[in-house]
């Protein structure tokens, strides 16, 4: 591919396929951007720090780079921050994988001008990216993005060798999970903890808390592979069919324990979970229990932002406590500015992302985890019976979703949004919003169409109040996406 290619930086960050787009001309092209925007005067009239009051650090204060466990991360990462380095900028490269949200902890802390991590997130194995953090410590915003992007010099820059400092951060993101959470009181309770970090940066993190205070725990998938055992490292029940043999294979080993299964992404943004009974618990039954144990435990104070693809529990929820919500679009950035100003308390997207203000403006999976550990702690409940006392409340919600290689996704959408069906699969479309993709509201729940913004895939999300409802209606669109008649 040229090096004058188009980059573009997409939900989170840019992504591309190894050796083919994401390269290391590129990734160099990508760090030298990244140096001219931390020099560009005009950084500091953009929102966050001319409207949200977050202090813009000149160049000078240095960037941190940090990289998952992907084929090549590690050189990528020093190679971006080599190229950050050329333009006078201090530049820290961490010293071994870490999760994306370590990055963002890092940022904050040590009072840099950003940072970047090398990862493509919960993607095939063959893709990586970059994504960036600015000051806050969370998503780039779009005008942070449209900056970096139009600094991007069309062909890779001369870099020499300039001093790349080697940090380590693993410590002190631990010590700031360890503020957010009393682990001690967890040891307290009878559990039993099965953590998989499918083989992504965040392995070693929740079993060295775990350890500190002496709580049983098993490791699984646990160890530096590229490949990610031939999965794409994305919480989806497909993709975590070892952490539900291993769970079943536990119940004698748990000793009347409560065993819980926690799950983290390829760079440990996103998480999941799974109960006692190895049934996994999707992001949406994840995101709904996480909202209802910062409501029932932890006094939950602000506004809550789903994204529009994430489940109707959460509204629900939220008018039951008598908390505001509010619905945001696809993409952690669009969260980020009522995080940063204390508008939110919470925010969570399907994808298992989930932030707090008291915490970070940031999706942690592994700070998310050890809520639902905090959870099951309070209550002495597994995860399956709190899952069953959520549907008693908000009634029962189930949710399925269907990845469609398309390579006419975008003339989908276009022809979808311009003649929407009035039924589908026997259900009435009782209204269709358009907050970022096309949701068609229908009598017993909803489907989205919506092109992903880091992959060639047109995805499909349903929620309905019965597993077979959900299947049903998810066939129905994909015929209607392929171009087939109803």
């Amino acid at each position: 591919m040229a090096l004058a290619a188009r980059i573009k930086f997409g939900t989170d960050g840019w992504r591309g396929v190894i050796a083919d787009d994401f390269t290391y001309a590129n990734v160099a092209r990508v760090g030298a951007a990244i140096a001219a925007s931390l020099h560009d005067p005009r950084r500091s009239g953009l929102a966050p720090y001319r409207e949200w009051g977050v202090p813009c650090r000149p160049a000078a204060a240095g960037l941190i780079v940090g990289y998952d466990t992907r084929f090549l991360s590690a050189e990528f990462a020093r190679h971006l921050g080599r190229a950050v380095a050329e333009a006078g900028i201090p530049v820290q490269v961490t010293d071994g994988p870490v999760p994306t949200p370590a990055v963002s902890a890092a940022v904050v802390k040590r009072g840099l001008a950003g940072g970047a991590m090398i990862t493509a997130s919960h993607n095939p194995p063959q893709w990586s990216g970059v994504k960036f953090k600015p000051e806050y410590g969370g998503s780039a915003t779009a005008e942070i993005t449209a900056l970096i992007e139009s600094h991007l010099p069309p062909h890779a820059p001369e870099i020499g060798d300039p001093p790349v400092e080697a940090v380590a951060i693993k410590e002190e993101y631990l010590a700031r999970l360890r503020d957010a959470v009393d682990l001690r009181e967890l040891a307290r309770a009878p559990l039993y903890v099965v953590v998989d970090a499918m083989y992504g940066s965040a392995q070693g993190y929740l079993a060295s808390l775990l350890r500190a205070v002496r709580i049983p725990h098993l490791a699984v998938r646990s160890t530096v592979d590229p490949l990610f055992g031939g999965k794409k490292p994305e919480p989806l029940p497909e993709n975590v069919v070892p952490l539900k043999a291993v769970i079943r294979s536990l119940r004698a080993r748990a000793r009347g324990r409560i065993v819980v299964g926690l799950i983290t992404d390829g760079d440990g943004d996103r998480a999941a979970a799974m109960d006692e009974r190895g049934q996994f618990l999707d992001t949406h039954r994840t995101a709904a229990l996480l909202v209802w144990h910062l409501s029932q435990h932890r006094n939950l104070d602000g506004m809550i932002l789903k994204s529009f693809a994430l489940t109707d529990m959460i509204g629900k929820l939220a008018d039951h406590v008598g908390v505001p919500w509010r619905e945001i679009q696809v993409g952690f950035k669009w969260a980020v500015e009522d995080l940063v100003t204390g508008k939110a308390a919470f925010a969570g997207e399907e994808s298992g992302g989930y932030g707090y203000a008291w915490h970070l403006p940031e999706r942690d999976g592994v700070l998310s985890n050890l809520l639902l550990l905090e959870l099951v702690a309070a209550t002495g409940k597994p995860l399956g019976a709190l899952v069953e006392e959520l549907f008693e409340l908000v009634g029962p919600h189930h949710y399925a979703r269907r990845d469609l290689a398309l390579p006419t996704r975008l003339e989908v959408m276009e022809r979808l949004a311009a003649a929407p069906p009035e039924r589908l699969a026997g259900q009435r479309v009782v209204k269709v919003e358009t907050l970022d993709g096309l949701k068609l509201r229908l009598d017993r729940g909803w489907v989205l169409f919506r092109a992903s913004g880091t992959e060639p895939i047109l995805r499909l999300y349903c929620e309905m109040d019965s597993p077979a409802a959900v299947q049903l209606v998810l066939g129905e669109a994909e015929r209607l996406a392929r171009g087939g008649l109803l």
